[in-house]
C-alpha cells in the first residue's frame, strides 16, 4: 500500500520542473496519484476496511485541493498534469 523510496524517486524524477524541486504541486499530484491508485485497488479485495476508506478519502480530497490551486495559479500547467496522469475522463 505504501510507496517505495525507488518508486517515489522515479515520480520526482518524471515530474520535477527543475533538478533540484521535490516539493511542487506536480509532483505531490503524482506521488498522491500512485498511492489512491494503490490504496484502490486494495479497497476492491477488502471492502469493508473503513479505515483505510477514510485515508483514501482524505489522499482523494488533497490531490483535489491541490488541483484547485493548480488550476488557479497556472491553468496550462493543471491540464498537462491531469493529461499526463489521466485523472479526467
Amino acid at each position: 500500500m505504501t510507496i517505495t523510496k525507488e518508486r517515489k524517486q522515479v515520480l520526482i524524477g518524471e515530474y520535477q520542473r527543475a533538478d533540484s524541486d521535490t516539493g511542487s504541486p506536480e509532483v505531490q499530484i503524482a506521488i498522491l496519484t500512485t498511492r489512491i491508485n494503490n490504496l484502490t485497488e486494495h479497497m476492491q479485495t477488502h471492502k469493508k476496511d473503513y479505515a483505510c476508506r477514510r485515508g483514501l478519502l482524505a489522499l482523494v480530497s488533497r490531490r483535489r485541493r491541490l488541483l484547485d490551486y493548480l488550476k488557479r495559479v497556472d491553468p496550462q500547467r493543471y491540464l498537462d498534469i491531469i493529461q499526463r496522469l489521466s485523472i479526467r475522463k
